[in-house]
């Protein structure tokens, strides 16, 4: 049923108090308004400022007597007419013996007419005895047929207001404008619209990474979201080419609309050896998809309290659909969800493993996950079995060729030419390297140039990688361990 029929149905009960926690009170009373057309009632509307007003005639009549909160609650018992009264902000006065008793006589019907009375506000605490009776009523969101005309509202204001000049807006950019939208409130979204036309008179596919950012600081109330301003391209990752071309199949598909049969992309998890990419693959695939990123740090989730920690997870997953399309990425996700935790945390990381595992089967909003992990001998195979991902990646130590487009990608972001350097007689002295290994000795050679007054070549940087021990010979028979764990188990990521 739609949101009007919901609310019709409630109205026709005679639901005695109903809660609607909202920043719109102007939508809400324009639904009541509408549901009159269905079933009839007296329509009141009540505020502390302007005290009690007739809402379902053509005008609103004047005040029907003193604003204060014990006199709106003894004029609603006394009235000898069934009505639907909409009392803004009045939860703060509920905080008076007296006040809810009244309150709870007019729900209970003793001595009145079957009203039915609404409490709205931006956030609602009722005391646990009233509510027990109340019933809570939450306005759906903006779909995007209503999110299309409140920018076509904004533009044509902003052509009133700068004598006719329309705005330019390309079509493909407003569809994704309008995408990202979605999950505010109309309020919301008019304001972030509004500020975006208002830049420079234009819609455009530039606005997105800016909306992206008024989204998240305006719905990362939980604060343990990190917004990723600095996303990648597949372009600067060296290797990993079938990770690629499997992301690149399910763009679209993740974009738009999966076609008929097909379930949207959900996440992967990569698992490799420390420094070999896995970060910059997480914001490869959020520039990829064309999508904000934004990390969870499980250092941040967890607090003394019982049961904290489970709520901050939930609210920070929450705050992630909010501000969907987009890529999460959890970054080390093992130390959050440890296997061999066990008891020792009160029993914290197998809660926390549960409700994560019930949100990543359950969602609904189109929201990638991206989890990065180094010891998988930590991860629970709750975590590990088929569907929870709809792939394990593997990112291994680059192969000769990879480490070849390594030290061409770090010499050209410092500027310096890759055919003066025998690249490939580096790539191959530079076996078991990871990535961060190659881009530190190149580093090094640059300190060392520096040091001797010269230019790096091919000599000095090839002295800084016979002069680097690597983890891979550092920590040999972990990384041969997991190397081979990860042979028959998952995807190679090249």
């Amino acid at each position: 049923m739609s949101q009007l029929q919901d609310l019709t149905a409630l109205i026709r009960a005679n639901t005695p108090l109903i809660v609607i926690e909202t920043r719109d009170e102007e939508r809400v009373v324009e639904l009541f308004r509408q549901s009159l057309m269905q079933v009839w009632r007296a329509l009141h509307r009540w505020t502390i400022t302007e005290g009690l007003r007739r809402m379902d005639l053509d005008r609103e009549d004047a005040a029907e007597g003193p604003p204060d909160a014990s006199s709106v609650l003894h004029a609603i018992r006394q009235a000898d007419q069934r009505g639907i009264y909409l009392l803004l902000d009045f939860h703060p006065y509920l905080g008076y013996a007296s006040h809810q008793r009244l309150l709870r006589d007019i729900v209970q019907r003793r001595g009145c007419e079957p009203h039915v009375l609404v409490l709205v506000g931006a956030k609602v605490e009722l005391p646990a005895e009233l509510d027990a009776l109340a019933v809570r009523f939450s306005p759906r969101l903006p779909d995007a047929a209503a999110l299309l005309k409140l920018v076509r509202e904004e533009a044509a204001g902003y052509a009133r207001e700068n004598g006719g000049r329309r705005v330019e807006a390309e079509e493909d950019a407003v569809r994704q404008i309008v995408r990202h939208l979605q999950g505010l409130d109309l309020h919301d979204a008019r304001r972030i619209a509004r500020q975006l036309i208002h830049a420079d008179g234009a819609l455009t596919a530039s606005d997105l990474p800016q909306l992206a950012r008024l989204k998240f600081e305006l719905l990362n109330r939980s604060g343990h979201l990190h917004y990723e301003y600095d996303t990648a391209g597949f372009d600067e990752v060296a290797g990993a080419r079938r990770l690629k071309r499997w992301v690149g199949q399910r763009r679209a598909a993740f974009a738009g609309s999966p076609p008929p049969g097909l379930d949207p992309p959900r996440g992967v998890l990569l698992l490799g050896v420390q420094g070999c990419g896995k970060s910059l693959l997480a914001k490869a695939i959020a520039g990829s998809l064309g999508v904000p990123l934004l990390r969870l740090d499980f250092g941040t989730l967890y607090a003394k309290y019982h049961g904290e920690t489970e709520q901050n997870l939930r609210a920070a997953l929450a705050s992630a659909e909010q501000l969907a399309p987009c890529v999460l990425w959890i970054d080390e996700i093992e130390k959050g969800v440890a296997a061999d935790a066990g008891e020792g945390d009160g029993g914290v990381s197998r809660r926390v493993l549960g409700y994560l595992l019930t949100w990543m089967a359950e969602r609904k909003a189109p929201v990638f996950l991206v989890a990065t992990a180094n010891q998988v001998q930590h991860l629970p195979a709750e975590l590990l079995r088929k569907g929870r991902f709809d792939e394990i990646f593997f990112v291994d130590l680059p192969d000769p060729d990879t480490r070849v487009e390594l030290l061409r990608i770090h010499l050209v972001e410092r500027g310096l030419e890759p055919q003066a350097f025998a690249l490939p007689a580096l790539a191959a002295a530079s076996n078991g390297f990871s990535g961060a290994e190659i881009e530190q000795a190149i580093v090094s050679g640059l300190y060392a140039a520096h040091a001797q007054q010269r230019a790096l070549d091919t000599e000095l940087l090839m002295a800084e990688i016979r002069g680097t021990r690597p983890l891979s010979v550092l920590m040999a028979e972990q990384v041969s361990a997991l190397r081979a764990w990860a042979l028959e188990r998952t995807v190679p990521a090249d």
